[in-house]
């Protein structure tokens, strides 16, 4: 139910063309935020803005590649310039890479690195004389599970959202000083398009995925928007006191060494 917890402020939300982005992006104007939808696809960052504002809500689209230092400061400069401030980053912008460690050259491993971490330097950065001016502030960042464990042939993947983890932590720290809080979410498996470039690169997609949920004990895909409702509580005061942290929402993936929802007989889905 929306309860307006976002009104009247102001959200930068990197990769919000699709998935976890996109949902933050359609969920902060639902709670009355203005928001900036930045991608590298500038259509379906229109798409999505006139799709928000065709419900009331404020949006508006932005063109950055989030690895350029100055399309990055000119996307927080187009949003400050449209809304006149500015009060949450949402670092969601990241990219997969799937093959083993010494196949990669330099530039295929940095292009990582610059996605996934070096993005959140750049946003934090350039953000900062806008997010210090107000009494509280957020910046969330996306990392993964990946960020506690590893992940077959991911390396520089794997290594970034493990990255992505230790510098919130700093920022949380340097930054409290002015009322800025940042965090972590860490999703697992999530239905996203993400998810299936990765399981694409396998022979059977489907059965991929299959077996990699039985590790679940949820038994099932998370949502695009389950991410984005924690994303929301760390970009509010419901959480208030919270910093320098990760939320983890795995389905239970990380609880647990063992596990196989084939020898659970209660577990949903296996009577079907």
């Amino acid at each position: 139910m929306n309860q307006n917890r976002l009104q009247d402020k102001v959200a930068w939300i990197s990769g919000g063309t699709s998935g976890i982005g996109e949902a933050t992006a359609r969920l902060f104007a639902e709670e009355g935020a203005c928001v900036a939808v930045v991608g590298r696809r500038i259509q379906l960052c229109q798409n999505i803005a006139s799709e928000i504002e065709s419900t009331g809500g404020r949006a508006i689209a932005v063109q950055c590649d989030v690895a350029v230092e100055q399309q990055v400061q000119a996307s927080i400069e187009q949003t400050v310039e449209a809304f006149g401030r500015l009060d949450i980053v949402i670092n969601n912008a990241g990219m997969v890479d799937i093959g083993m460690l010494h196949e990669y050259d330099d530039a295929r491993f940095e292009h990582v690195m610059a996605v996934n971490v070096k993005s959140i330097f750049y946003s934090l950065k350039h953000a900062y004389p806008h997010l210090r001016k107000q009494k509280c502030s957020y910046v969330v960042n996306n990392g993964s599970i990946s960020s506690f464990v590893g992940q077959r042939a991911t390396p520089a993947y794997t290594t970034s959202k493990g990255a992505v983890l230790s510098l919130t932590r700093s920022i949380a720290i340097d930054y409290a000083s002015i009322g800025l809080r940042c965090n972590c979410v860490c999703p697992g498996i999530t239905d996203t398009p993400m998810l299936r470039e990765h399981l694409n690169a396998t022979p059977d997609p489907e059965e991929t995925l299959r077996q990699r949920l039985r590790r679940v004990p949820l038994n099932r895909a998370l949502q695009p928007h389950d991410i984005a409702r924690n994303i929301l509580y760390l970009s509010c005061e419901d959480s208030a006191g919270v910093t320098g942290t990760s939320v983890i929402i795995d389905g239970g993936y990380l609880a647990t060494a063992e596990w196989d929802t084939a020898d659970d007989p209660q577990a949903k889905g296996n009577d079907q």
